[in-house]
């Protein structure tokens, strides 16, 4: 089980060094996010998520511009989710651009952190896109898990979409699979390129030959 009050405390850090002193309890915004997080629908995207890929921006830091506004960006970027919706990345960038002006944030790292958020969509960051680099990394990185955790990844995926058929769910997810591994890299930081891509390819080619045998 997650830790709520370590969890808040990171979220309060990451927006204290981004705003000035005057500004709202940094709680009551936590406990917003922290509450859809647990939203019951999520299987896949619940804390765990949120606080693996914290933990994962933590890594890879020292390559981004910014990373307490990736840190912002890693708590909104699935703030809003809902399975059988496609429009979730852009509802949650909303969701920042009117929490985080409230929150004492600048209306240019409001606009980073919603940019970085609609970034999740392709999870395709340009070269020059330090933060978005380490944003999609650190949100991917489960792709690279041992072999029980990708079980579990995969596993919790599908409950997620248990509202799908099983034929469907395995053609779209067969289809996913297929697309990331045509991918010329899933990651784009040093770290992630040198210690995340073999693994994830590993664990996506061996997903998708069950999917089609």
């Amino acid at each position: 089980m997650p830790d709520l009050d370590a969890l808040r405390t990171r979220w309060s850090h990451a927006l204290d060094r981004n705003r000035g002193a005057a500004a709202p309890d940094p709680t009551v915004y936590a406990d917003n996010l922290l509450a859809r997080w647990s939203e019951p629908q999520r299987r896949y995207h619940t804390l765990a998520h949120l606080t693996a890929v914290l933990d994962h921006v933590d890594v890879l830091e020292e390559a981004a511009d910014d990373p307490d506004l990736v840190r912002l960006a890693a708590w909104f970027h699935d703030a809003v989710y809902l399975p059988d919706r496609s429009e979730n990345e852009e509802r949650s960038a909303r969701l920042a651009e009117r929490a985080l002006p409230e929150a004492g944030l600048s209306a240019a790292a409001t606009a980073e952190v919603a940019r970085l958020v609609r970034l999740t969509v392709t999870h395709a960051p340009a070269g020059d896109d330090p933060n978005g680099q380490v944003l999609c990394d650190a949100d991917l990185a489960v792709l690279a898990s041992s072999s029980d955790a990708y079980a579990a990844y995969t596993a919790a995926v599908r409950e997620e979409y248990a509202f799908v058929p099983p034929d469907a769910f395995r053609d779209g997810r067969a289809a996913i699979l297929r697309q990331l591994l045509d991918l010329p890299r899933l990651f784009h930081t040093p770290y992630g390129t040198r210690e995340w891509e073999g693994p994830a390819r590993a664990n996506l080619t061996s997903e998708l030959a069950l999917l089609t045998a």
